[in-house]
């Protein structure tokens, strides 16, 4: 929203400005119709969609076709296989994209969208399982459909009543419950979303610092016993600022950082072991945490690198610039 000044309290409310809060109350009061209209059926249609082997085939024309689009969309994202099919594009071979194994799920606030008749035949054909979502019972849609979800007849916000806008939010909002009941009935995980997700800001976001950390030969890693004038090498070839300390098991002990090197700073500094030297039970992370966690520990400690551990063994490093160029800041 900009910032343009608003107008003081007990001036005229601008035209726009009422029309817009009308259409918000408007819509809004079709979703709490929604709301109150959900009863068993919604379970019935929930009960198909997470028992199918298949995918879940949406569909829809018009403004329903984008609102099924969306539907699918999000169905995909969230754990349900999913995917669109134009019903006039179904009649010209499409059909053959649907399979005994998937389900159906059409889209018509009428209920007699002419254009669904040969996928809704397709499917009492095949014994597919066929979900409708309507606003009219009786209709074609709702008596042949296998679970009928009728949504609550709404004011359009439309002043004249006709242009569809209450009625696709409403779909809109059913279509976003289907799709997270059945997520939390499959105890889809925030690792799982990760998977779907894995460009974007979302992925971002659920990246895992076992995906970006450095292993292996990249660890800066000394023995508690090596002199500091071999740790200063190890700790200048690994350029992360920092070396781990580990003892004879590969447990890390502890962490020299150059502010350790300071505070040790004596004419027999590079004659001392390690452990000598070290900070003692370093501040670290698992493998499995997300990176953002990681940058906010850093920040907090102000420290630009963290150990990864796994039953107490160094098993990689993470640097500050890895998170931030991977956006998980």
């Amino acid at each position: 929203m900009s910032s343009t000044k608003i107008k003081p309290l007990g001036s005229e409310v601008s035209p726009d400005l009422a029309s817009a809060e009308r259409v918000l109350r408007i819509e809004v009061e079709g979703l709490q119709a929604l709301s109150r209209s959900l009863d068993q059926s919604f379970v019935q249609a929930l009960d198909i969609l997470a028992k199918i082997d298949g995918r879940i085939v949406v569909t829809g024309i018009g403004k329903s076709g984008h609102i099924a689009h969306k539907i699918a969309a999000t169905l995909a994202s969230t754990g349900s296989p999913a995917f669109f099919v134009h019903p006039a594009e179904a009649s010209h071979g499409d059909l053959g994209m649907i399979t005994k194994i998937d389900a159906v799920l059409a889209l018509s606030n009428s209920g007699e969208t002419a254009e669904l008749a040969n996928i809704i035949t397709y499917a009492k054909r095949f014994e597919i399982p066929l979900i409708g979502v309507t606003a009219h019972q009786p209709s074609a849609l709702a008596d042949a459909a296998d679970v009928a979800l009728i949504v609550p007849a709404s004011e359009e916000a439309c002043p004249m009543g006709l242009a569809p806008t209450t009625s696709t939010t409403v779909m809109m909002a059913l279509g976003d419950t289907l799709a997270v009941a059945l997520l939390e009935r499959r105890g889809f995980s925030a690792d799982d979303f990760q998977l779907f997700h894995p460009g974007g800001q979302l992925g971002h976001i659920l990246l895992k610092v076992s995906e970006i950390m450095h292993r292996d030969d990249a660890l800066p890693l000394t023995d508690r016993a090596t002199p500091m004038s071999e740790a200063l090498l190890v700790m200048t070839a690994k350029r992360f600022g920092c070396v781990g300390v580990v003892d004879e098991h590969g447990a890390l002990m502890g962490i020299i950082t150059d502010g350790d090197l300071r505070r040790n700073m004596s004419a027999d500094l590079l004659d001392l072991q390690a452990e000598m030297v070290m900070t003692a039970s370093p501040k670290t992370i698992g493998p499995e945490s997300l990176a953002s966690e990681a940058v906010q520990i850093m920040n907090a400690k102000t420290i630009t690198s963290l150990f990864v551990v796994d039953q107490n063994r160094a098993i990689g490093i993470v640097h500050i610039h890895d998170c931030l160029r991977m956006g998980a800041a």
